[in-house]
């Protein structure tokens, strides 16, 4: 079953049944296949790379049982990421040496919204 979300402008993450219509207050929306976990990691970390309210994210997060063992799955299936725990925290960066971007977070999910933020460059699929 297919559902959709849209970021809003203001920061909201909006839950719909059919997919919404375009408009100005639109910033991005997602389909979610509820049996394809994947597509519940992409919407998760390119929506709060894009400034979705943190706390709805975390909501969608812990509902959807997106944990930070299962970050390290999503990293192997998506290909060029790499994903690392330290006594900081988690860093998430591209497996191209030459590209030194990199984002950290407390968590494996907000490290790989820091990498997906604008102006970096999604490599892999």
């Amino acid at each position: 079953m297919e559902h959709y979300y849209y970021l809003h402008t203001n920061g909201s993450l909006i839950h719909k049944r059919l997919r919404p219509d375009l408009s100005d207050f639109v910033v991005r929306i997602w389909k979610l296949d509820v049996e394809d976990r994947e597509s519940g990691w992409v919407l998760c970390v390119e929506a709060l790379a894009l400034g979705a309210n943190k706390e709805r994210i975390m909501e969608l997060k812990k509902k959807w049982k997106l944990t930070d063992e299962d970050a390290q799955e999503f990293v192997k299936r998506d290909g060029g990421l790499i994903l690392e725990k330290n006594d900081n925290g988690w860093c998430a960066t591209f497996d191209d040496i030459a590209n030194a971007e990199c984002g950290y977070g407390p968590t494996a999910l907000e490290a790989l919204a820091e990498l997906a933020k604008p102006g970096t460059t999604r490599k892999g699929k």
